[in-house]
């Protein structure tokens, strides 16, 4: 993957072309519901706004060795189904030009944040921790696919880029994870990827020979790993029963198994 520096490049470009999308609306419009069921703009804004502020919370504390990361999630514990949930909705309370100011700061004191960080160190998350670089990525996979409901909710058809090839990584990488969060045994053997860039340059992971492969436009295949489109409604291609296993449940987010989206709505 890129270096730090690219990957936040990335992530407050994703940011901009997102608030480009919902500053100029009026505050009345913030209250429009989202393909998340429950969650309007409002509540989408406000995730990335606490999920920005909770990653900076946890990048600090892998450059200081505080644990307020750690004491953030043992104080969650008991009410962890819906500790997500409630964030959005207190942050989607505030006013709307309070709400997109947080967001905008919260974005840059990230981004310094993560720089912060020893390149060896590991971040503390709600998943597995992981390196500033694989923060970075987490937190632009994040911004898409929210991003995403954002654009379905205004019936706006979005111009992929290649910014897609973070996404795409993290989908990849998290195929264990999705079999785990769902108490299955995960394929013994990497899978094959192949997909072709917005650009229409080539990507690939996995062994060239690998029985098990997937191939496709990045675009699908980043719909499918953040479960913004149900798998029937993409152009995806699996070989081997475990391939087309991994597409109903792929999920490139933390947390509990996500409930994805019904067949037919976008189509």
């Amino acid at each position: 993957m890129a270096d730090l520096n690219s990957l936040l490049d990335d992530l407050a470009a994703e940011s901009a072309e997102l608030e480009a999308l919902v500053a100029p609306l009026p505050p009345e419009q913030w209250a429009r519901p989202t393909p998340a069921a429950g969650w309007t703009i409002a509540h989408q804004i406000g995730h990335l706004t606490w999920t920005d502020e909770v990653a900076t919370l946890a990048a600090t504390d892998a450059r200081t060795g505080s644990t307020d990361f750690t004491e953030l999630l043992t104080e969650a514990a008991p009410r962890i189904a819906t500790f997500v949930d409630d964030a959005a909705a207190l942050a989607a309370g505030a006013p709307v030009p309070e709400l997109l100011q947080r967001w905008q700061d919260g974005r840059a004191v990230l981004a310094e944040a993560l720089r912060a960080v020893p390149a060896d160190a590991k971040v503390a998350w709600f998943g597995p921790p992981m390196r500033p670089g694989s923060m970075a990525t987490a937190r632009l996979m994040e911004t898409w696919a929210h991003g995403q409901d954002v654009a379905d909710a205004l019936g706006i058809r979005r111009e992929p880029t290649d910014r897609l090839r973070a996404v795409a990584h993290i989908g990849v990488r998290t195929r264990d994870f999705a079999y785990a969060v769902r108490e299955l045994p995960p394929p013994a053997d990497e899978f094959r990827v192949e997909l072709t860039a917005p650009s229409g340059a080539q990507w690939s992971w996995g062994p060239a020979d690998a029985a098990q492969r997937i191939s496709g436009s990045a675009l699908d295949f980043c719909l499918l790993v953040t479960q913004r489109r149900h798998p029937d409604d993409l152009a995806l291609q699996a070989t081997g029963k475990q391939a087309m296993e991994w597409l109903t449940i792929a999920q490139a987010f933390a947390g509990p198994p996500g409930t994805g989206r019904e067949a037919g709505v976008f189509s």
